[in-house]
């Protein structure tokens, strides 16, 4: 992350690449950990605070599994643009020092 990124728009940008990734199929926490490299606890507090930005997100459990196995689904992104999003991913991931993801 660069120096001139201040933690309001840090924060701002990594829920909205949380957010693509989850809407691209990156939808669990051990998932967004390796493809970002965040630690644990980050992803799940991103996650927990998309609803701030009024991105509604829900966990989905696996039928038949235990452990709060699943996946979580963007049912709606309120008032933010997804394909602004998806446009804007790859500066998103090189700003906040992630690494590339494609797919």
């Amino acid at each position: 992350m660069t120096d001139s990124l201040s933690k309001t728009k840090s924060s701002f940008y990594r829920r909205l690449y949380v957010a693509y990734l989850i809407d691209q199929g990156v939808a669990s926490v051990p998932a967004l950990v390796s493809a970002c490299g965040m630690p644990r606890r980050t992803a799940q507090d991103t996650i927990a605070s998309l609803a701030e930005l009024d991105i509604e997100c829900q966990f989905q459990p696996t039928q038949g599994e235990r452990h709060n196995s699943g996946e979580y689904r963007i049912i709606s992104w309120g008032p933010i643009d997804p394909s602004w999003v998806k446009n804007q991913a790859k500066r998103l991931a090189e700003t906040l020092d992630y690494p590339a993801f494609t797919f």
